[in-house]
């Protein structure tokens, strides 16, 4: 399996360092893309540097290559997940505009009809970054904003983190043991709630 995994600027960098993480303890080959901005906000937000980053993937590819691998069609993977994913990129994706290596090969996923999943970081949301993603998800992108769970239970931050990781994996039929399954109550437990 080959994932290609981007990385903007939006709060969250810490997601699509999971994600990587998480992709290389499963022995998938990655693929990664570092915004400009995504090498500042890894650095203000994380304890890692953009090249450790990096060196979690397969291949690193600079995001002003427009002739990457990555951005044709004919280089086969499995799809691409943007995490986390700025209302900017979002945008870019939406309208087919492809000035970065992070937009074209976004676009590739889509016209090849490979799986996208996009962690959409903003809040509040306003109408165009609805309609964007409502867009997206139309187009068979799948729109996984990072929204913590409280049903597992979470003790810290990186159990949220590690939930939303596993979430997005899910998109790919992979298991990773940090997966926190909802198993339901039993009628007298949710009946003992009213």
């Amino acid at each position: 399996m080959r994932v290609v995994v981007g990385i903007t600027g939006a709060t969250g960098a810490i997601f699509g360092i999971r994600i990587l993480q998480a992709l290389r303890e499963l022995g998938v080959n990655t693929e990664v893309i570092l915004s400009k901005w995504a090498r500042v906000t890894i650095q203000h937000e994380t304890e890692f540097t953009a090249p450790e980053v990096e060196a979690l993937a397969t291949e690193v590819h600079s995001n002003s290559n427009l002739a990457a691998s990555i951005s044709s069609g004919s280089f086969k993977t499995d799809g691409m997940i943007i995490a986390p994913c700025s209302m900017k990129s979002l945008a870019a994706i939406r309208s087919g505009y492809a000035a970065d290596l992070i937009g074209r090969a976004a676009d590739v996923v889509l016209k090849e009809r490979r799986k996208l999943v996009l962690l959409p970081r903003e809040s509040p949301l306003n109408d165009i970054h609805l309609e964007n993603m409502l867009a997206l998800s139309r187009m068979g992108a799948v729109m996984i904003p990072p929204v913590p769970s409280f049903y597992n239970r979470p003790r810290n931050l990186d159990e949220m983190v590690d939930h939303i990781v596993a979430r997005v994996l899910d998109q790919f039929g992979l298991e990773t043991p940090q997966a926190v399954r909802w198993h339901g109550l039993r009628e007298s437990e949710a009946m003992a709630t009213h």
